[in-house]
């Protein structure tokens, strides 16, 4: 061998040392030879690490000892030499055996080794144990699959991804249940389709994702759509998706149906606002009321006392138009009050079975002439329409009111509808309406209507769009207060252009309706001479103690007066008395005890309650007549006449 063949043998001899080495110091991966007929041929240390064999042990041993029984069984072994030597390579990963029986995942290379003439002369095979990567993927994958079947199995929420445009990539079965779409019908469609027309020309859907991709959150409640094109009320999360490097992949989105919980809401928030309006027109009405009250009282004294001076005036005196327009005045005001107590719903009522057809054609020429002629009024009454209960006047009154007030809303004329019909009100229909018959009287017009703030405060007293000086306001809450204090309600129905409807629900009468109010029922009142009588008078305000006492002394009698019950009770003892006129609202001892007192004590001496309001509770006062505060001479006059002494005086 010459020097050159001897430095090449050397070289060769090197690299394969280098190449010997290298393989013998991988421990990772099992580096190992083959013969064409699978033997065993060579062994590194990270074979016997994987494998647990020594080299002496295997070498020559086929390869098939790795596999498993059922691989074995299958011809694996063999099928993978013949597909690395035909195909170039064999790869693939499965269970393999280790020396003790244990078993472990392996990831496996075999490459087929040919001479320079192209002859298979053998295999190189490459094996690595990735039994913890697989280990860590199951777990991954058990842990998607359990996630996945979570989703999958709520029903409750729907739980579905979209791509980064907005497009629908998953979709689990609570979706489908809420929005009624099939996983099939709905993926790779975008989201927005579930959005109202409405936000989707406001651009709410893509603002939505802004939002998420932003502030990496989304929280809204809103209107959604249903497959039906139904409405649900819906609470939706969004929550963005992004990769390692902070990349948006998609959105996470989160929707539920809380539309029974978003009615309830709205019935709660709707009760809370009812019962504020009640609370505060309650305050309100105990308010009027008492204001009423006390301006009752000062009418008392003004009117007794302008009607005193009145006929002791000179027929052609020049201060005769001053007096008159003074208690013209008076009976304005008066009227205000019956306002502000039908509001407060302490009017006095006399309630009675009222025929509605026979009273609307009675009053249909006032109604006419008050209107004026560019408004007509058009009636629809049934053929049979039973009589309600309520108070005739104060009815005609409020049809009056409404009338006007639908005239009003019409200033360039037009026509006016009032209709009737009978109703049932079952259990439960609201408020303080009990279940029974009603008759629903209704007034509508063609006018302007009412917004919702508006019809909203349109039963508020005082409460006006007529300007000032063109309304009190009260007339609105006196119709309320007649219906609720006739055991019905008042509904009103309008919309801006469209006009409005006021309907009044009036019980209907049921038999001989209780005639509630002594004074000024319509009846022949003449009567006897009423005789000199020796009054006593009893009322904690001076002005109308005064007032009373001398509107009796014009008409004759004797009065005797006492600003407190027990006051009147000593002057009882001391003196012949042959009526007494008391007022009932008085501090301490009240009217209605001090008449039983005193029927106690003299039971054939009358007695007669003077009220400014519908105060007393129904019964209380049954046996004592009552008259109505402010009153006339004239109505003095008749109570006194039809509460004549049982036993005339001496």
């Amino acid at each position: 061998m010459d020097r050159s063949s001897s430095t090449v043998v050397c070289q060769t001899d090197k690299a394969e040392d280098r190449y010997r080495l290298l393989i013998e110091s991988i421990t990772d991966y099992a580096v190992y030879m083959l013969d064409p007929d699978g033997a065993v041929s060579s062994w590194n240390p990270g074979a016997r690490r994987f494998k647990g064999y020594e080299a002496d042990e295997i070498i020559g041993r086929n390869f098939s000892t790795f596999y498993t029984e059922e691989d074995r069984a299958a011809g694996a072994p063999q099928a993978a030499l013949r597909t690395a030597a035909e195909e170039g390579v064999f790869e693939n990963e499965g269970w393999r055996v280790r020396k003790d029986g244990s078993r472990f995942w392996a990831h496996v290379v075999i490459d087929p080794i040919r001479s320079p003439a192209g002859e298979l002369i053998g295999f190189a095979k490459i094996t690595r144990d990735l039994t913890e990567r697989r280990a860590a993927d199951e777990s991954l994958r058990r842990s998607e699959e359990q996630f996945r079947r979570l989703v999958q199995a709520v029903t409750d929420y729907a739980i579905f991804m979209l791509d980064p445009e907005g497009r629908v990539t998953s979709w689990n079965a609570g979706a489908e249940r809420i929005k009624g779409y099939k996983a099939d019908e709905i993926i790779g469609e975008h989201f927005s389709r579930f959005y109202t027309k409405e936000d989707r020309a406001d651009g709410v859907p893509a603002k939505a994702l802004r939002i998420a991709a932003a502030e990496g959150r989304f929280e809204r409640e809103g209107w959604r759509l249903r497959k039906d094109g139904a409405r649900f009320w819906a609470h939706v999360v969004i929550d963005p998706i992004r990769d390692p490097k902070g990349e948006i992949l998609g959105f996470a989105k989160v929707t539920r149906d809380i539309t029974e919980r978003h009615e309830t809401r709205k019935a709660l928030d709707a009760a809370r606002e009812a019962l504020f309006q009640s609370q505060k027109l309650d305050a309100i009405g105990r308010l009027t009321g008492g204001i009423a009250h006390d301006f009752n009282n000062l009418l008392m004294a003004i009117l007794g006392s302008l009607e005193i001076v009145r006929k002791r005036l000179q027929p052609d005196s020049k201060l005769t138009p001053l007096v008159e327009n003074a208690i013209q005045g008076a009976h304005r005001g008066a009227a205000l009050t019956q306002r502000m107590l039908a509001f407060a719903r302490k009017q006095e009522l006399r309630m009675s079975a009222v025929d509605l057809p026979a009273l609307i054609r009675g009053m249909i020429g006032l109604m006419q002439t008050s209107l004026g002629p560019s408004i007509q009024v058009e009636v629809r009454f049934p053929r049979h329409l039973p009589p309600l209960r309520t108070d005739a006047v104060q009815l005609e009154a409020a049809l009056l009111n409404l009338t006007v007030n639908a005239r009003d809303a019409m200033p360039g004329g037009g026509t006016i509808l009032i209709e009737a019909r009978q109703e049932q009100a079952p259990e439960g229909a609201g408020g303080d309406l009990a279940p029974g018959d009603y008759v629903r009287l209704s007034v509508t017009d063609a006018g302007t209507g009412m917004d919702a703030e508006t019809l909203a405060r349109a039963s508020e007293p005082f409460f006006t769009t007529k300007g000032v000086g063109k309304g009190t306001g009260l007339g609105l809450s006196m119709v309320q207060g007649l219906a609720a204090q006739s055991g019905g309600r008042m509904d009103i129905f309008s919309h801006p252009g469209e006009g409005s409807t006021v309907a009044l629900l009036l019980p209907v009468a049921v038999g001989d309706e209780e005639r509630l109010v002594f004074a000024g029922e319509s009846r022949d009142d003449s009567g006897p001479e009423v005789p000199s009588l020796t009054v006593l008078t009893v009322d904690d305000d001076s002005l109308v103690l005064m007032n009373t006492a001398a509107m009796l002394e014009d008409l004759g009698h004797r009065a005797l007066t006492a600003d407190s019950a027990d006051a009147a009770l000593v002057i009882l003892e001391q003196e012949p008395v042959d009526l007494v006129l008391t007022d009932y609202s008085m501090p301490g001892v009240t009217g209605i005890q001090l008449a039983q007192a005193v029927r106690a004590r003299r039971p054939d001496l009358p007695v007669i309650l003077a009220t400014g309001y519908a105060e007393l509770a129904p019964g209380v006062a049954m046996g004592f007549p009552r008259l109505a505060k402010p009153f006339l001479q004239a109505d003095l006059e008749k109570a006194i006449r039809r509460a004549q002494p049982r036993t005339q005086p001496a």
